[in-house]
């Protein structure tokens, strides 16, 4: 019997668009969460008194906790109940930014971050999971998934935008508190709207040994790219955290292969289609969220912009992202094979990074600034859209949850290791600069003078990494290229791939 023969004839949820809603607020809520906190950063480690080593942590803890647990949520997701684990994950997520907001040192402050990203591991994939199964028309999908998509891809930038506004005219806490409204509208809007279908449901025993193995080697291998810029590339405690990340992951995969009901079904990621949408997401990832901290600081220490200013200048790359995702991906989804939609993204992309390359003390931002912002937004967007959709795409409903962790895992993992990686790598090239040109600064001919030159390797650093972005961003859009070889992932149920075909899997589109 064929797949479309063995669908049950069900009408589409009536309230399926209302629904969307309510996903999509949460889905923004995640994302921008992993930005807001960027720009409000500053203000929050002079009130706390959090050291410059520990800094990075506000941003780390979260993404540690999110990264290392989202397979465990997506798995949740699917034998608990999609609906119930998208509810559960959105009160958590607002007591623990509560808990944020209210800080009073830096312990409590890291601490509730990472409950941020526990929570935030349960309400992703079941975020996702809760669209790929309430959308079954293929023109309708597309429009979700593009409206998601540009959620997925600009909500970094409005994190943003918004922390710019909340620091400025309010105070750094509010960047924690305002996920309480967008919690409790969601999770009320869930409870009224969203309907799940039963039998998809995975009833199977939860992979403890997977679940342990697979969240301390992503641990490990994060926090080893995090150690790097403190302790060396070559410390022992370095290439320990990497060795143990190898050896951790390798054992997941072993098994993965050997128990009856795994977390991760090899099937869901050894398929070339939805292998080759996780490891070109994340490597586009790792690019994007670098490029967000380092203009950022770029913004604000060297050029003197206001947390506002620094906000509204990432707009363009918003409307891009929303453009692209919405406006090229959405409407090409059902007419061009993905690969065509996301490699030509990256390398789009990858062209607004190059233009980013050469910011200097002075550079206008009309002139090179906001060009590479627009690119970079709609190239991602575009590449955004049919990667969401394909990710999650012929998998078995029973798996859906965790197809959809892999999607949000590479996003989270790849934004941590960005994160981690190029902010090492930025960190090393400044103080390589700043010892080459040490004679110029000790005769300095005055204080400004000397704190141009700290701006200058300053700068150096930035544009340094914003390099290795950019041969991210070019490797992302060969990996797509070549792994990718599915059809137009919205038209047909059957474009999931040859080696879906070859497990007689269903599509996660079947109510």
């Amino acid at each position: 019997m064929s797949q479309t023969d063995a669908r049950p004839a069900t009408l589409p949820d009536p309230r399926r668009w209302k629904a969307l809603i309510f996903i999509g607020l949460a889905q923004l809520m995640v994302v921008l969460d992993a930005t807001i906190v960027n720009i409000a950063l500053p203000s929050a480690q002079r009130d706390l008194g959090i050291s410059d080593g520990n800094r990075q942590w506000v941003i780390t803890a979260y993404a540690l906790a999110f990264g290392g647990l989202l397979l465990f949520g997506g798995r949740i997701a699917d034998l608990w109940g999609r609906k119930r684990t998208f509810i559960v994950g959105l009160t958590g997520f607002a007591l623990a930014s509560a808990l944020g907001g209210a800080a009073v040192n830096t312990a409590m402050l890291l601490g509730s971050r990472a409950l941020q990203g526990v929570f935030g591991a349960l309400l992703a994939p079941a975020a996702l999971s809760l669209l790929a199964v309430t959308f079954t028309e293929a023109k309708e999908r597309a429009k979700a998934f593009g409206i998601y998509g540009a959620i997925a891809g600009g909500g970094g930038a409005i994190g943003l935008i918004l922390g710019g506004f909340l620091t400025e005219y309010m105070n750094w806490r509010w960047t924690f508190f305002v996920n309480i409204p967008f919690a409790v509208v969601a999770a009320t809007g869930a409870v009224m709207v969203i309907r799940e279908p039963a039998e998809g449901r995975n009833r199977n025993k939860l992979d403890v040994p997977g679940v342990l193995l697979v969240t301390t080697g992503l641990v490990s291998l994060v926090y080893g790219f995090t150690r790097a810029e403190s302790s060396g590339w070559t410390a022992g405690s370095t290439l320990g955290l990497f060795a143990a990340a190898v050896v951790l992951l390798t054992a997941f995969a072993v098994v993965e292969r050997t128990v009856k009901a795994p977390l991760l079904p090899l099937r869901v990621v050894l398929d070339r289609n939805r292998g080759g949408v996780y490891l070109s997401l994340g490597m586009a990832v790792i690019g994007m969220f670098g490029l967000f901290l380092f203009l950022t600081y770029y913004l604000q220490v060297v050029r003197g912009y206001s947390p506002v200013l620094t906000g509204v200048a990432f707009l363009p790359m918003v409307a891009g992202m929303i453009t692209g995702s919405t406006q090229i991906g959405a409407r090409l989804m059902t007419r061009v094979p993905a690969r065509f939609l996301m490699a030509p993204g990256f390398l789009t992309a990858s062209i607004g990074m190059f233009l980013l390359t050469h910011i200097g003390l002075d550079t206008s931002y009309p002139a090179l600034i906001l060009p590479g912002l627009i690119l970079m937004g709609l190239g991602m967007g575009t590449a955004f859209m049919p990667a969401m959709s394909l990710a999650t795409h012929g998998v078995q409903p029973r798996d859906a949850g965790v197809a959809s962790a892999m999607v949000n895992t590479s996003q989270q993992v790849g934004g941590a290791i960005g994160t981690a990686l190029l902010n090492t790598i930025a960190a090393s090239a400044t103080t390589t600069w700043l010892t080459s040109h040490a004679h110029a600064l000790a005769t300095a001919a005055s204080p400004e003078a000397a704190k141009a030159l700290q701006f200058q390797g300053m700068v150096h650093g930035f544009t340094t990494a914003i390099w290795i972005s950019f041969g991210i961003l070019v490797a992302a859009a060969s990996v797509a290229f070549t792994f990718i070889n599915a059809g137009r992932p919205g038209a047909t149920r059957a474009a999931a791939g040859s080696d879906a075909a070859k497990v007689d899997e269903v599509p996660v589109l079947v109510h």
